[in-house]
């Protein structure tokens, strides 16, 4: 037995180590705290804006490091710190909110050749970063009694178009349903047969103990499909205010059945962060007057019953006044494919103006009809040299299409560019109308201060826990406790590299995940070496006992690790939040402890060891 590795295993590890040293170092070259601007409805970055950025930075005496044009219509500021950053912001937000987006944003100081090759250093969490976490909870039971008053009205309807008799459709008294009265059985047992083939998404109960009554409610899969899509449709809403309110990489996702986090990073002014949140957003659908120019109107003669309104790259529209159909009658948007196979829209729509839009769109066929996005924003504008903040509505254009036919609770939209712009557009159709009442249950405001804090405190702990064992396994394993060592920094910045590629965000329990890992990967190498000692009592060759010693270790140590990580699956299957993070960067590290204390102290020994005569063996006592 030689203990040694064929040239190419030794390649494949070099280039490994090589690869996690590229991949891990942007992490040491820290962030600057910059502005992210980029535009809106087709605005562009050219040299006249980035003039303008200039003049309005040295006039309020805002000092910046640099001004870059990333390209893609993406300008990028970088200040020297945080307070700087948020001055700026709030100068520029008042100068070009209406064709820009302002971003906070923390600007990467890794070099440009390691960007080249995709490196990055990993995103920091709101403990670390510092920002406003909001937990919010969604009045799913409003939007399920308000489902059931919109199709109670077309029960009611469907029930007189089929000459049904009844003397009573209403909601239940208490709790959720619907209560069907009849003079008899048989216009009982007719309505139930009718109903349940019509209304497939009910459950329709016969009672007769108390007169002829049939009873209605959700069944369970419709129940639960409606509440996903109002968290989904929600967040939607959620995500695309966060977006205005400039913050960049939040963090928005559904945490149980019925509630949403929120975290935003970088932001302090948490009554300005729910203001945003809380804000109105709907939908209406105008007919697009073709019979008066909207270049008379420009000029100040506006026909009566019509406005101008703006589409998203500016285009003058003339539109009718009268309403034909409202953002909180869309119940589903969802991008498909028509049937000329060009990408649209498929709507769905409810309540009792849907009989009135139907009409009006077969009176109009031929005729187009536009979606009129209606949002209230919070903007900032300078008066007298000071910001003031001011509610504004903000009304624009999102889509213009020829009524090919009488549209009803289904229609779909036609005439988009691209897949992309129907996916878009569904979105903004879903988050149109906010389909259920919102209210915070938690909120926390974490400062920059306490995460450069935690930030201290989390690289101290694992600086201190990897001195610690590199000093014991040095003084107690001698050489092999050296190539332990070796292999520890391999496992710390493998994990980190790991890390940065997935683009995996570092909370404070990620690095209590990464302390432990630590610890897990110097275990297997203690268990190594004990039994390489072992076999070297029991009077086995140098080379015999290295041999052996791994071998019989490996079974130990996959035992250990494996039920570890089962323990971070479960923890990431069940868990949510910091809890993942943890989990997450638990498993990767035991993952990769397993390839550097088992392969790559292996390497090294064998590299030391191997194919050789040898007697001794510096590993201690």
């Amino acid at each position: 037995m030689h203990n040694k590795y064929p040239w190419w295993k030794y390649a494949l590890l070099i280039l490994i180590t090589v690869l996690g040293l590229l991949y891990s170092a942007p992490n040491l070259y820290g962030d600057d705290p910059a502005i992210q601007i980029s535009g809106l409805h087709g605005a562009r970055i050219n040299t006249q804006v980035v003039d303008q950025v200039k003049n309005i930075l040295t006039t309020e005496n805002i000092h910046y490091k640099s001004i870059k044009n990333n390209g893609e219509n993406l300008l990028q500021i970088r200040f020297q710190d945080v307070n700087t950053q948020l001055k700026a912001r709030e100068y520029l937000k008042a100068a070009f909110q209406k064709q820009f987006t302002i971003a906070l944003n923390l600007a990467s100081s890794t070099p440009a050749w390691l960007q080249a090759i995709g490196a990055a250093p990993m995103k920091l969490g709101l403990d670390l970063r510092g920002g406003v976490h909001f937990l919010l909870a969604i009045d799913i039971k409003t939007v399920i009694n308000k489902r059931e008053a919109e199709q109670l009205r077309g029960i009611a309807r469907s029930l007189r178009e089929q000459r049904i008799r009844y003397t009573g459709v209403n909601k239940k008294a208490h709790g959720e349903g619907i209560i069907l009265t009849f003079r008899d059985e048989a216009s009982l047992t007719q309505a139930n047969s009718f109903l349940k083939n019509q209304f497939r998404q009910f459950v329709f109960t016969p009672q007769t103990e108390k007169g002829y009554v049939l009873s209605a409610h959700f069944e369970p899969a419709a129940l639960q499909k409606m509440q996903q899509e109002v968290v989904e449709q929600t967040t939607t809403v959620l995500r695309n205010r966060v977006n205005e309110l400039g913050i960049s990489e939040p963090v928005i996702q559904q945490q149980g059945k019925n509630r949403i986090s929120v975290d935003l990073p970088g932001i302090q002014d948490a009554a300005q962060a729910k203001q945003i949140l809380g804000g109105t957003a709907t939908l209406e659908f105008h007919l697009v007057d073709s019979t008066h120019d909207v270049s008379t109107a420009l000029s100040g003669h506006v026909p009566p019953g019509t406005r101008v309104y703006r589409m998203s790259d500016s285009t003058p529209l003339l539109l009718k006044n009268q309403l034909i159909l409202k953002g909180s009658d869309i119940t589903s948007a969802t991008s498909s494919y028509g049937q000329d196979g060009r990408p649209s829209v498929s709507i769905s729509v409810s309540g009792p103006d849907v009989s009135y839009f139907s009409k009006v769109t077969r009176d109009n066929v031929g005729q187009r009809m536009a979606i009129v996005y209606v949002e209230t924003k919070n903007n900032s504008t300078l008066v007298d040299g000071k910001i003031v903040n001011k509610a504004t509505l903000s009304e624009r254009v999102i889509n213009a299409a020829t009524i090919q036919s009488a549209l009803g609770a289904s229609f779909q939209i036609t005439g988009l560019t691209d897949a992309q712009e129907a996916k878009n557009l569904s979105l903004l159709l879903r988050a149109g109308a906010l389909p259920a009442n919102i209210y915070p249950v938690a909120e926390t405001t974490v400062g920059p201060s306490l995460g450069k804090e935690n930030i201290q405190k989390g690289v101290f702990s694992v600086e201190l826990g990897f001195l610690v064992i590199v000093f014991f396994m040095t003084i107690y394993y001698r050489l092999m406790g050296v190539i332990a060592n070796l292999a520890l920094a391999a496992n710390l910045f493998l994990t980190i590299a790991a890390l940065s590629l997935m683009g995996a965000t570092l909370t404070l329990p990620g690095i209590a995940g990464l302390v432990l890992a630590v610890g897990m990967a110097v275990d297997a190498n203690v268990l190594i070496n004990e039994r390489i000692r072992e076999e070297l009592r029991n009077g086995m060759s140098v080379q015999a006992a290295i041999h052996a010693g791994y071998e019989r270790a490996f079974v130990t140590i996959v035992d250990s690790n494996v039920t570890t990580l089962i323990v971070a699956v479960v923890l990431f299957a069940l868990g949510s939040g910091s809890v993942k993070g943890f989990a997450v960067t638990l498993m990767i590290g035991l993952v990769i402890s397993m390839y550097t204390a088992v392969t790559g102290t292996r390497a090294l020994v064998n590299a030391v060891y191997g194919g050789k005569r040898v007697t001794k063996i510096s590993i201690g006592i």
